[in-house]
């Protein structure tokens, strides 16, 4: 390909229309990334499974920005309903360019209470889901275009510890994932992992725990959410980067700890074993 070609297909890229759908984006981390990618220039399709009140009001400020936003409902256990979504974002607002997989199943359990019934909600929701959307966009972008599946992973994968169990294996499965479809689906689909550190307060810990936690790394602290919102504006537009997961947790992952670093940072910590629908499908 000459010079000239590469830059008109460079150009074709960067022309595409900027519509995004981001799961779990009502609240937490999915809310941060929509608003970032909205004041990115980018519409957003606002995907929550049960906090509707929540994703208007994310709708109402991705709109006070000038941009166009949707609020989509969908259970994304269920594979017929994950199958609509992308059509629904679609047809409210256009072509979609980029997938953010944010929406997460987090569960507390460990290898000496494991089930298939704990395991199997967490592979729908953070494996099954995923995959079921990056499928649908591929076959929905048009030949010489290019789109963006960006997947939401834990950088707690590059230094394992045994807690939550099934949570951390649907992490792992979706990890491996972000490669093979990253082969599978190019050139159409990029195919990138985004991997926060502790970021937010989850069910799991209190407040004091959390300002604990948050600074367990070499920086100083972990991620905070604009540091995931700007990653994943980056990533969305990097038209030469796929296969591979940008980890963004101010070196949380370079420290090998024993257990979770809720419970290193609060040798006190009990984990939370309710169930717990979710830190990010909301």
């Amino acid at each position: 390909m000459t010079l000239s070609n590469q830059i008109k297909q460079t150009n074709k890229v960067a022309e595409l229309a900027k519509v995004a759908l981001v799961t779990g984006a009502a609240q937490r981390i999915g809310r941060s990334i929509a608003l970032g990618l909205a004041r990115d220039g980018w519409d957003i399709a606002v995907h929550y499974g049960h906090s509707e009140e929540q994703a208007l009001a994310t709708v109402a400020d991705i709109t006070a920005l000038g941009r166009r936003a949707v609020a989509l409902q969908c259970d994304l256990g269920d594979e017929a309903d994950v199958k609509t979504l992308l059509p629904r974002a679609i047809a409210a607002l256009g072509s979609v360019s980029c997938i953010v997989n944010n929406a997460s199943r987090f569960e507390y359990d460990s290898a000496s209470d494991f089930s298939q019934i704990q395991l199997d909600p967490h592979m729908r929701v953070n494996l099954a889901a995923p995959i079921l959307l990056a499928q649908a966009l591929h076959a929905a972008t048009r030949p010489g275009n290019q789109a963006c599946v960006i997947n939401l992973l834990d950088q707690k994968l590059a230094n394992l510890n045994p807690d939550f169990l099934s949570y951390t294996l649907s992490k792992a499965a979706l990890q491996a994932a972000t490669t093979m479809l990253a082969q599978a689906l190019a050139p159409t689909v990029r195919v990138v992992g985004l991997s926060p550190g502790i970021t937010i307060v989850s069910p799991h810990q209190s407040d004091v725990n959390f300002a604990a936690a948050h600074k367990i790394a070499p920086l100083g602290q972990s991620s905070v959410p604009d540091d995931i919102a700007a990653a994943a504006c980056y990533l969305a537009s990097a038209s030469g980067v796929t296969g591979t997961t940008l980890i963004v947790d101010g070196g949380q992952h370079l420290l090998s700890l024993p257990r979770d670093v809720t419970f290193v940072a609060d040798s006190t910590a009990q984990p939370n074993t309710q169930a717990n629908p979710t830190s990010e499908n909301n």
